[in-house]
């Protein structure tokens, strides 16, 4: 049986790494041994230079010693021999001086002393020119005895007349083994100094690694592009706060919701959306999950997770169509309420007119059928009468069949009048079912419980007053009540309560109106909302206002 085929082997590839830790750990490794031989090389070139510096002078100074006056009057005295004093004093010179040769030669250039003593008597293979005229020379040259370092001076009788000149050279080579011998030392301690910079750069590396979460460039990039993308592609505003509460990011959403522009980023979050419950769950003065919070006209859910950093990030949901939702559900709910009071209410009478019937009290059952009428009809003819707009007419005769179910009277007030010239009927009916629920929850369970509606107008200003019979509002609670969230009811189906006052008061607010409450001349709560250009402008025929229906005319 042949054996299975392997898969070949992966060819290890080798290239440049695509970690953060192990690019930057290359780069600053890199960086600290080009800085090292850098400065080894910046050392080496001015030592070599001063060595050689060195060397010369040190010629140039054995030179100027040997040219005495002693040596010029044994050299005009004497012949060019290897035995001769020249040469004997030239080279117990040079061997206490450790110099590689004492030349002294005559104004013709001949060699008075040499090392090598075949020279001596011969002319010496350098032009002796400047020294002979009198200056004196340091020098890096080349001669019978190699390259060395040299000091040339002119060699002077008692009298001050030259007579000749030294020529000494300090062997090169001892100058190049000085440069080397300094090298070891100073690569010792570029070696510490990089070995040293090794180790920051591994620390540092480690450092980003763990900050990095050991990430490649490419995943960096990779992850920032689809930030980007989520933040501006989510339908929830996200808003990123640093340590001091300046606001770091924020995505499109988060702009529509809040009402800002894309210049708020790196201002303090205060300054930017001024005092508010909104400023405050956001900066966390205000903790919890899913607070609730009205920015402007939008109902908004914001969630706060604190970063590692001391900053935070917030989460926005736009809740105002559900929160409309909500409402309306109740109101449905309380319309369902109404109806089935009516069907209840109905059938009671309904029964008891067929009672009379049977019993053939005909004419007790016409009473009691024109008493039922009659009352209705005065409910809703002392409604229309005063309100005009047949919105807020409807929901005050829906909401006064259901407090009526609920045992509290429900009136508007005589000196109510509203015409029919609303800039924003929808709106008012939200303020006015708002109070009149809260009145309704509050009076429910009073004894003589009622419930008192008062709408009229100066000038363009609606002017809305609401009072009720229950325990009223203490005045520590008075502004603490049209705080978003704040309630005292169990929550309703749509899991959310204490809206409907902050609404309310958001309405007048935006008109450049008010809404507060007081205690109510009889006990209970009085809540007075104005809202100032409510009401269009007078045209035409539309200035005269229509006449209030008799109590008894037919619609």
């Amino acid at each position: 049986m042949s054996p299975e085929p392997t898969a070949p082997a992966r060819r290890r590839r080798f290239g440049w790494p695509q970690r953060v830790f192990s690019q930057v750990l290359l780069m600053q490794l890199a960086i600290a041994a080009g800085v090292t031989v850098l400065a080894t090389g910046f050392f080496l070139a001015p030592l070599s230079a001063q060595l050689d510096d060195q060397a010369m002078r040190r010629a140039l100074a054995i030179a100027q010693t040997t040219a005495s006056p002693e040596i010029a009057d044994k050299l005009m005295n004497s012949r060019p021999t290897p035995q001769g004093p020249v040469q004997a004093d030239a080279e117990r010179i040079r061997r206490a001086t450790d110099a590689e040769y004492i030349v002294i030669m005559d104004t013709g250039g001949v060699r008075w002393s040499h090392t090598s003593l075949k020279e001596i008597g011969r002319v010496v293979s350098t032009d002796p020119s400047v020294p002979l005229a009198g200056e004196e020379i340091m020098e890096i040259d080349s001669g019978t005895l190699g390259r060395s370092a040299r000091g040339k001076v002119p060699l002077r009788d008692d009298d001050g007349r030259i007579v000749g000149a030294v020529s000494v050279g300090i062997e090169y080579d001892s100058v190049r083994d000085r440069l080397f011998s300094a090298i070891p030392g100073l690569l010792l301690y570029a070696g510490g100094a990089l070995a040293a910079g090794a180790l920051a750069a591994y620390l540092i590396s480690r450092r980003l690694q763990r900050q990095t979460h050991d990430l490649a460039f490419s995943d960096i990039s990779a992850l920032l592009a689809e930030r980007e993308a989520m933040l501006h592609g989510i339908r929830e505003g996200v808003v990123a706060l640093d340590a001091h509460g300046r606001i770091r990011l924020m995505n499109d959403e988060a702009q529509r919701l809040l009402g800002i522009g894309p210049d708020a980023k790196g201002l303090p979050l205060d300054q930017v959306l001024g005092e508010g419950r909104t400023t405050d769950v956001l900066a966390g003065r205000v903790t919890g999950v899913d607070l609730v919070t009205v920015r402007g006209h939008r109902v908004l859910i914001a969630n706060r997770m604190p970063t590692d950093d001391g900053g935070a990030v917030a989460t926005l949901r736009d809740r105002t169509e559900l929160e409309q939702l909500g409402r309306e559900l109740d109101s449905t709910r309380g319309l369902i309420d109404a109806l089935r009071a009516q069907d209840h209410e109905h059938a009671n009478r309904m029964h008891t007119v067929l009672g009379l019937l049977e019993l053939e009290m005909h004419h007790e059952a016409v009473e009691f059928i024109t008493e039922v009428v009659g009352v209705h009809r005065a409910t809703a003819e002392q409604v229309t009468e005063k309100i005009h707009d047949p919105l807020l007419a409807s929901l005050l005769v829906g909401k006064a069949t259901v407090a009526a179910e609920r045992g509290v009277s429900l009136r508007v007030s005589p000196e109510s009048l509203l015409p029919d010239r609303l800039v924003d009927p929808r709106g008012l009916v939200t303020v006015v079912g708002n109070l009149v629920d809260n009145a309704m929850d509050a009076a429910a369970g009073c004894e003589d419980a009622h419930i008192e509606v008062e709408l009229h107008v100066e000038g363009r200003t609606v002017v809305l007053r609401v009072t009720d019979t229950g325990p009223g509002v203490p005045e520590a609670q008075r502004e603490l009540i049209f705080t978003e969230g704040w309630t005292t009811k169990k929550l309703p189906a749509h899991g959310k309560r204490g809206l409907g006052l902050a609404l309310v008061r958001r309405a007048a607010e935006r008109q450049g109106g008010s809404a507060r409450v007081h205690e109510a001349a009889g006990g209970g709560a009085e809540f007075t909302v104005v809202l100032p250009e409510a009401l269009s402008e007078l045209t035409g025929p539309e200035m005269i206002e229509p006449e209030p229906v008799a109590s008894g005319e037919a619609r």
